[in-house]
C-alpha cells in the first residue's frame, strides 16, 4: 500500500493520540471529516493500523519488574521451534517475543510485579517448555525511552 503525505500525517497524529476523533484529526490534516474517516478506515483495513491500545504505567498496575530473557534452544527443527513459539505466546508474563538471529534464538520481554513472581515464572512456566537449553535474564533498572511510535 502506498502512503501519501496525508496518510503519513494521519498516522503520526494517531500514534501521538489515538483518542482523537475523526473531526479532530481532520482539522489537523486540513481535510473534512468524511475523507479523513475514509482514509483511517482504509489504513485499518489494509493493516497499516493494527489496533488501538492504552499504554499503562507498569508501576501503577503492580508490574514494576521488566526482564529481557535471551532464550537458546537445544535443537532447531521446525516442530520444536513451533512448539516453543506456541507455548511461549500463551504465557501472560511475556509481553513480547522475538525470534532473533545471533547468539540467542529468542528474546522475550517479561513483566512481573516481584522477584518471587519472576522466579515462579522461570521455574514453573518457562522451564516447563520443552527444548530450552539456556535462559539469560537482564533486568531493566531504568527505562530511558519507551516509544511506540514509528518514525515516518
Amino acid at each position: 500500500m502506498k502512503l501519501d503525505a496525508i496518510d503519513i500525517k494521519i498516522l503520526q497524529i494517531l500514534q501521538d493520540n489515538a483518542k482523537l476523533n475523526n473531526k479532530e484529526v481532520a482539522s489537523l490534516v486540513g481535510l473534512s471529516t468524511t475523507p479523513t474517516y475514509e482514509r483511517i478506515k482504509r489504513l485499518e483495513k489494509n493493516g497499516v493500523i493494527k489496533k488501538y491500545v492504552a499504554i499503562l504505567d507498569n508501576k501503577k498496575v503492580g508490574r514494576s519488574i521488566r526482564v529481557f530473557c535471551n532464550v537458546t534452544l537445544k535443537l532447531h527443527s521446525k516442530k520444536l521451534l513451533d512448539g516453543f513459539e506456541t507455548a511461549v505466546i500463551k504465557l501472560d508474563e511475556v509481553l513480547k517475543c522475538y525470534h532473533i538471529a545471533g547468539d540467542f534464538d529468542y528474546l522475550l520481554e517479561v513483566n512481573v510485579g516481584t522477584m518471587e513472581e519472576y522466579e515462579f515464572f522461570i521455574k514453573n512456566k518457562l522451564a516447563s517448555i520443552q527444548n530450552i537449553a539456556n535462559v539469560k535474564s537482564s533486568f531493566v533498572m531504568t527505562s530511558l525511552k519507551e516509544s511506540q511510535s514509528v518514525n515516518l
